[in-house]
């Protein structure tokens, strides 16, 4: 979990969402997505376990599940902060 709001809570992760409650609940943009200071809003994707899976995955997953829910549609911009050391490929 992730510090990213003015109160320093801790925002739960898409991927840790989807394990824990199904892709059901990662449906609900109000599940998944935060916002912060001046109105910015946020989604974690996160990833999976460390030392299982693949990092990159996990960020495929997170843009997947946002082009359904249309997040690209609604925001004037989105920005993407990822590992720039993808071990399995990707993004490397």
């Amino acid at each position: 979990q992730y510090k990213n709001d003015p109160w320093g809570e801790m925002q739960t992760t898409m991927m840790d969402t989807l394990r824990e409650e199904g892709e059901e609940a990662c449906m609900d943009l109000d599940k998944i997505m935060s916002t912060g200071f001046e109105g910015i809003k946020c989604v974690e994707s996160g990833g999976p376990e460390p030392g299982v899976g693949c990092a990159g995955r996990g960020v495929i997953t997170a843009i997947t599940i946002m082009e359904q829910l249309k997040v690209y549609e609604d925001n004037d911009f989105v920005f993407f902060d990822v590992l720039g050391d993808v071990v399995c490929g990707g993004f490397a």
